[in-house]
């Protein structure tokens, strides 16, 4: 028997370029959300956007390639409606007014067991 959608967890997509930071997110977010892909380049998470339209995206912004914010551009872009979540060490205020923009939440890696 199918679930129905209310019995499942939502759905996220990770996309950072340190791996440590991919693996203590995923531990961090695992008991209440189905890790549906963890990459490692902007590129990458826009692929994996198209691929899983997970419910909740979570980016860092400072990435090879694309950034986390041309990624986050691309993905509004090609109509994908994840929520996005940049996780990040950049407290600069032009890239909370980009994240902003995009429609976006912020949180600093310093804050991401309490935020």
């Amino acid at each position: 028997m199918r679930k129905d959608r209310s019995d499942l967890r939502h759905t996220v997509a990770l996309a950072d370029d340190h791996i440590a930071v991919l693996q203590r997110v995923s531990t961090l977010l695992a008991t209440e959300f189905e890790i549906v892909a963890a990459v490692e380049d902007g590129a990458n998470a826009v692929q994996a956007g198209l691929d899983f339209r997970p419910d909740i995206f979570i980016l860092d912004i400072c990435m090879p390639g694309l950034s986390g914010i041309q990624a986050a551009g691309e993905m509004r872009r090609l109509g994908l409606s994840s929520k996005l979540v940049f996780l990040t060490i950049q407290e600069d205020a032009d890239y909370l007014e980009a994240a902003q923009a995009l429609g976006a939440s912020y949180v600093l890696k310093s804050r991401m067991h309490s935020d």
